[in-house]
């Protein structure tokens, strides 16, 4: 008796893998045990898909092969996330960052084609101790801030040009020292998972909220200082570079307009930020960011800024200041059962010190830092996690210390102000992923007794 059997051609084994990589990337936390045994059957189905397109090939090759193969590296890409984060108990790929970006900063990314909208906000309550702690006054006055309101606009041409954009109003009106910009703007060009391009108003792949700056992605109120002052977050720039994934680890590459110099000061390098706005550009810099991420739950890595600050400036005597400028850090992030534990050490060096603060008629113990270092170490705890649901309340304390003079020009004296220790402690409270409510407890101080207290609320959400 003849039986009507046909053997599955490429298209269908195609359309049965997509399938099964969808209904994984979908499964509850409770059916993860099976994630390894699942990833490799389909990469076995991949391989045969392959044989099987390879054949076809040599007998017609024509448009309809070049498809096939795209939708193979497309799904070995797929469970490639998958090998990487097969503990997708802690989130679906929708509450991760794709490309170096936050979560609904990576929105566009995930539409088929088309318009793509998102965006973020931040309330920020602060209230100040009245006293110093040498004693004397702190002048400062409570305040409420709608600190930030952000939107996402990007616009996916086809499966490889993106456009991606992030518009920040600051401080809810421009009449009271408010603002409105750009904090990206670029076109990325999706080659392949390994290599792919960008340009147009970069943030800078250095440090941790500089491009991971959603406020439900860190649980204090406030910033890190480490990331504001000496990582000058949100850090931007014009220029244009390359990112991918390469095996174990994940890259970024850019070359950048460099800082400009002449804004620099005793407390830090953030006023040498261009902000891609009419920028000069005597002077470019490189930028670059390699991540070891092939563990669940792990990122450890390293970036880095080198570049000319000078951008033309001449000292007293008429010579050209290229006041060569430096950031290092190393960072590494440690999620696991409702603990994260995160940490940063971050190096900068401004060459031409001297010679800038000459230009700039700075004295004294104001001087221009000529090495500045900081590093941070948080931990925060998950009380909820045990519980599933979609809520989670979690405590938190970081301890932070950060100097901007830790050397200055012979000359010039280092002001014991500049030498800080931050402690924060608090809680961050989510009764869904995409809101937060946090409260925090600020201790500043430093040798020289100008240190004080503080406490800060926030609501933040994103979407």
């Amino acid at each position: 008796m003849k039986t009507n059997s046909r053997k599955a051609g490429p298209g269908s084994v195609v359309l049965s893998v997509a399938l099964a990589a969808l209904a994984l990337a979908a499964a509850p936390a409770a059916a993860q045990e099976a994630t390894q045994e699942r990833i490799a059957t389909l990469e076995e189905q991949i391989e045969t898909l392959r044989q099987a397109i390879a054949e076809l090939a040599a007998q017609a090759p024509d448009e309809r092969v070049a498809e096939l193969e795209r939708q193979i590296e497309v799904l070995a890409e797929e469970i490639e996330k998958l090998n990487l984060g097969s503990t997708a108990a802690e989130g679906t790929e929708a509450d991760e960052g794709l490309y170096g970006l936050g979560i609904a900063a990576s929105k566009v990314y995930r539409v088929e084609e088309g318009l793509s909208i998102g965006g973020y906000g931040e309330m920020v309550f602060e209230s100040y101790a009245s006293k110093r702690e040498g004693g004397e006054p702190t002048g400062f006055g409570d305040t409420i801030d709608f600190l930030r309101a952000i939107v996402y606009v990007g616009y996916k041409f086809d499966e490889r040009w993106v456009f991606n954009s992030e518009i920040e109003f600051e401080h809810a009106s421009t009449s009271k020292s408010g603002s409105a910009s750009v904090e990206f703007a670029y076109v990325d060009y999706l080659w392949k998972p390994q290599l792919n391009f960008r340009t147009g108003i970069l943030l800078l792949p250095m440090g941790w909220l500089n491009e991971l700056h959603e406020p439900t992605l860190f649980p204090s109120a406030e910033r890190p200082y480490v990331e504001q002052v000496l990582i000058p977050s949100t850090w931007r720039e014009n220029g244009a570079g390359i990112f991918g994934d390469v095996g174990p680890f994940s890259y970024r590459s850019y070359v950048v307009n460099g800082l400009k110099g002449a804004g620099f000061t005793s407390n830090g390098l953030r006023g040498g930020r261009q902000k891609g706005a009419k920028a000069q550009a005597e002077d470019f810099a490189w930028t670059g960011r390699l991540d070891y991420t092939a563990t669940p739950g792990l990122i450890v890595g390293v970036s880095a800024y080198v570049g000319n600050s000078g951008q033309g400036l001449h000292d007293p005597s008429g010579s050209t200041i290229d006041a060569p400028t430096e950031v290092l850090d190393f960072h590494f992030d440690w999620s696991h059962r409702g603990f994260r534990l995160r940490g940063l050490w971050a190096q900068g060096d401004v060459g031409d010190a001297a010679r800038l603060n000459a230009a700039l008629g700075i004295t004294g113990s104001d001087s221009i830092g000529e090495r500045l270092e900081g590093h941070y170490v948080e931990l925060a705890y998950d009380v909820l996690a045990r519980r599933g649901g979609r809520a989670s309340l979690s405590p938190f304390v970081r301890v932070e210390a950060i100097d901007t003079q830790v050397r200055v020009p012979a000359g010039f004296q280092s002001d014991p102000i500049f030498d800080r220790e931050i402690l924060t402690w608090g809680a961050a409270w989510q009764p869904i992923d995409r809101l937060v409510f946090k409260i925090g407890y600020q201790d500043w101080t430093n040798p020289g007794g100008t240190g004080f207290d503080e406490w800060n609320l926030a609501m933040g959400y994103l979407f």
